[in-house]
Parts: C-alpha cells; sequence; structure tokens
C-alpha cells in the first residue's frame, strides 16, 4: 500500500500486489465454488442487481467505515496512515476526528490503524477504541482507548489509554477488527502473527492471543476484564484463525461472520451462532477451507469447518468479510450476507436456509480494491475502495 490513494492501472497493480501479501498466496486451486463437493455457486435470480453509488472520495488509503451509535447519522473513515475522517451529510469534514499518525507504523502493506469501535454508551460517554501497529519490534499490536476532548466533537489524541499490546514476530497477519457485540462486550480478531504456514503454531494454541478470535469487558477508567465465561480463563473466544481480516454482528440475531484470509488455496467464511458454545476452532493451520493444509489427511475432529469456501482463481486470493445487510433500503437483500475479495473486487452474497444450508452467489465485478465494507447507522452497507481512495454504497439496480 502507498502513502497515497492511487487510481488507475498503477492503483490495481499495487492493490493486486498488495492482496497477495495479505492472502499470502503463491498459486493453488483455480476450483470456484461455495459448497464442499457441490455445485458451486448458485447464480439465483432471486437476488437482485446491485450497483454502487459513489458517496465520497479523496481519502488516503481508507480501510474502514463505521458509524459511533449516536443518532448522528455520520460516518467515519479509518485511514491506514493513523487518521480517522467524518462524512456527515454526504461532506467530508476537513478536520480529522482522530490523528495518531505521530504513533502508528504503517510502512508494512498491513499495518497502520486497522480498526475504530465506538463504546455503546458513546453519546454519553465519548469513548472509543482502536487497534494499531506501532513502532515497538517489528510492530505491536495495540488496543487503545481515546475519550472526546471536553467541549469538542472529536477524540482527544493525547487521551490514549493503552489496554492491551501484543508483540508480533512478522509484520503481516495482523488480523486488525474491533467491533462491541450485542452482549456490550469488546471482540478483537488477531491474525497468526504472520510467516507463512502459522511457523510458530500460534492459532492453534491458547496461551497465545494471536490466530483468535477475543471477547474482553472494557471499563470506563480504560482497563478490561476478561469475562468469567471464556472458556479457557484469558481473552480468547475462539481459535483456528489465520488472518480474521474482517468480521461482523448481524444485527438482527447476534450472529457472528468472520472472513479468515487464506494460504495458498481457499478463502473462507466461517459462523458462530449467537447462542452457540464458546471456544470453537476454525481449524488454522490444521485445515484450510474444508481441506487439510499441506497434508493428505488431518485430525478434523472437535474442528468447526467453513459455512463457505472460494478457491484462487481468476485473480481472487483474499478475502474481505463484510456485513448481513438489514438495511430498509433494498427488501430483497434483507438476511443477505455480502462480502468480498480483495484482489478480484468481485462482490459475493451468501445466504442461510432455514434448514441451516448456505447458498452463495457473485452479485458484482465491482473493479475495486475492497478493504472493507461497513454499516451505517440504518443498516446500508458501504464499500471501502482502498486504492482509490473512495467510499461507495450499495444500491439495487431498478
Amino acid at each position: 500500500m502507498g502513502a497515497f490513494p492511487m487510481t488507475g492501472a498503477m492503483g490495481r497493480a499495487l492493490a493486486f500486489a498488495t492482496a497477495l501479501l495479505l492472502a499470502g498466496c503463491g498459486g493453488g486451486s483455480v476450483e470456484v465454488g461455495f459448497n464442499r463437493g457441490g455445485d458451486g455457486e448458485d447464480e439465483s435470480d432471486e437476488l437482485p442487481a446491485v450497483t454502487l453509488i459513489l458517496v465520497a472520495d479523496g481519502f488516503d488509503a481508507p480501510l474502514l467505515l463505521t458509524h459511533a451509535g449516536d443518532g448522528s447519522g455520520r460516518m467515519f473513515v479509518v485511514e491506514k496512515a493513523g487518521r480517522v475522517r467524518v462524512i456527515d451529510n454526504g461532506v467530508v469534514i476537513a478536520e480529522a476526528f482522530l490523528d495518531i499518525r505521530d504513533r502508528v507504523r504503517a510502512g508494512g502493506s498491513e499495518q497502520g490503524l486497522l480498526s475504530l469501535a465506538f463504546a455503546p454508551d458513546f453519546a454519553a460517554s465519548g469513548r472509543a477504541y482502536v487497534l494499531y501497529t506501532d513502532d515497538t519490534g517489528v510492530g505491536d499490536l495495540v488496543l487503545s482507548r481515546f475519550t472526546r476532548g471536553a467541549g469538542a466533537d472529536a477524540l482527544d489524541p493525547s487521551s490514549e489509554r493503552v489496554l492491551l499490546r501484543v508483540a508480533q514476530p512478522f509484520t503481516n497477519h495482523n488480523g486488525g477488527h474491533l467491533a462491541f457485540g450485542p452482549d456490550g462486550l469488546l471482540y478483537l480478531s488477531f491474525g497468526d502473527g504472520g510467516g507463512a504456514g502459522d511457523p510458530q503454531g500460534s492459532a492453534q494454541r491458547t496461551d497465545v492471543l494471536l490466530g483468535k478470535l477475543l471477547r474482553i469487558d472494557v471499563a470506563g477508567d480504560g482497563s478490561y476484564a476478561v469475562p468469567s465465561d471464556n472458556p479457557f480463563g484469558n481473552e480468547i473466544w475462539a481459535l483456528g484463525l489465520r488472518n480474521p481480516w474482517r468480521f461482523s454482528f448481524d444485527r438482527a440475531n447476534g450472529d457472528i461472520l468472520i472472513g479468515d484470509v487464506g494460504q495458498n488455496d481457499w478463502e473462507e467464511i466461517d459462523y458462530l451462532s449467537a447462542g452457540e458454545t464458546a471456544g470453537q476452532n476454525f481449524g488454522w493451520k490444521r485445515m484450510e477451507g474444508f481441506d487439510c493444509f499441506a497434508a493428505a489427511s488431518c485430525d478434523e475432529n472437535g474442528l468447526k469447518p467453513p459455512v463457505a469456501a472460494y478457491g484462487h482463481g481468476d485473480g481472487d486470493c483474499s478475502v474481505t468479510g463484510g456485513y448481513v445487510y438489514r438495511g430498509r433500503r433494498h427488501p430483497a437483500l434483507a438476511g443477505v450476507y455480502l462480502h468480498g475479495d480483495f484482489c478480484s473486487g468481485r462482490i459475493r452474497a451468501l445466504r442461510r436456509a432455514v434448514d441451516g444450508t448456505w447458498s452463495g452467489a457473485v452479485l458484482l465485478a465491482s473493479g475495486l480494491g475492497i478493504a472493507s465494507f461497513g454499516e451505517d447507522e440504518d443498516g446500508e452497507i458501504h464499500i471501502v475502495d482502498l486504492p482509490g481512495g473512495a467510499i461507495y454504497r450499495l444500491g439495487v439496480q431498478p
């Protein structure tokens, strides 16, 4: 990723090269299909034709879009270098909502200010949380809380309180998402620490936080506690993840969907229902997608397979997890999980039937470098184009 957004052929080439690093791919399968042993993707004509509507551009390597849940309707765009910008009624506010470029290490392709989550009571408390890589070692992962300045409508950079710091053995596979769950607890996704094939075996260990989905109870004073029902007596909620770059909660029922970036062959979507037992193991590095990793056979006991996986063909190589659509503009998309691929720009749909089976379809070849999907307060889905420096809203063709 460059220091500035790029467009045209140069930007697309950079996006593809960056995505190769994100995915750690080196060739791999050309088979494409969501369902193991199935007939491939369901090109169902029940799904509408979608389109993208430009909301705002001119951002510097945007990685995330979110909202504050404060009734303002504002959207917040996280830039890789360490700045957060605001879109208010379609206008990009000149003054940064947060600027911590002085402490963020963003030189590596997977480093930077990775995520932002507002406290559920942000309107009253003014508290928000960020995840970034800093200048310690090769780039430690840092979870920090910031608070709104007195009489201000922005976060005060001097109010930082570091809650958690995790050393990275390599510069990649930082994971990088934050979200408050319906239980009011903060969830974090961490990658396995990088290096091809998880050389330190972090994803399957319960004594290290890398390669995990974490769950903590944050306090107003900038501290946190480990919830008593976490399965291993520490911050870990689920394990066996390679690089869970983006995950989300279904705002209708609290289900969790995770886009986990694969190694050489498979990109996968993992699923946790709201009432599922803690401590689920998604399999990395014993498995990649539905296949044993680098082995003809492996022990699949106790592993939770993905609900969908697609191979590295036609430019696909790095999944970007998204959201279940719960907006009001497009009822034909209700309950559909929308996600994409950073390399190819394809936007995919995934739907769960009443009997628990899943089916998928490619909705759009967007041509974008999709770093993230995002929801506004109304549940409308937005797409973050990293190399183009732009934000789009997902629409439906009439």
